[in-house]
């Protein structure tokens, strides 16, 4: 990791803007979330996104720099493996350097959405702690509501309610103004 200088301007604000974004009271139930799955051997961070930052890539196992980045590569790839969406997945800068620690946030919720939602055994912890995601939402159509359907004509698909271009006048041509007033 290179040395970086302090952030001015537009980078500051816009780091400002997702340090924003991080929650304090989240971070408690992942810590609380991870211990449970982890078992006994884990130690609690120490409180707050600095402590909680090093207590994720730590790792348990290297305090060398490339095994720990190669340690997050490792957990990402398994994520979505298990079924995390590329879009719910942070980068491995995000959590190494403390870039976006609210998307490693909003990773692990949505891997705790999906261990709950699987119930496949590898969820531990209290169920209330992440909400299950909805599996299905059936509808179930008449022959004669899906032949009314293709009758309709969607805005996507040209229709323009009426309106016209009556009045207009070419393109690159001067604008009238009328004046009524003598």
């Amino acid at each position: 990791m290179s040395n970086k200088g302090p952030q001015f301007g537009l980078s500051r604000e816009v780091q400002n803007k997702i340090d924003k974004k991080y929650d304090q009271e989240l971070e408690e139930r992942l810590v609380e979330w991870i211990m449970a799955q982890c078992g006994s051997g884990v130690e609690r961070p120490e409180p707050g996104r600095t402590g909680f930052q090093n207590w994720l890539k730590d790792g348990c196992k290297s305090t060398m720099v490339f095994k720990q980045m190669e340690q997050i590569s490792m957990f990402l790839k398994a994520a979505e493996d298990y079924g995390i969406t590329k879009t719910d997945i942070f980068q491995t800068v995000d959590l190494f350097e403390g870039k976006d620690l609210a998307a490693v946030q909003r990773t692990l919720m949505a891997l705790g959405c999906l261990a709950i939602t699987k119930d496949d055994g590898c969820y531990k912890g209290d169920p209330s702690w992440f909400h299950r995601k909805a599996q299905e939402n059936r509808r179930d159509f008449s022959e004669e509501q899906l032949t009314e359907g293709k009758c309709v004509i969607g805005l996507q698909m040209g229709t323009n309610k009426g309106a016209s271009q009556a009045g207009m006048t070419g393109y690159g041509q001067a604008r009238q103004i009328i004046n009524n007033n003598p």
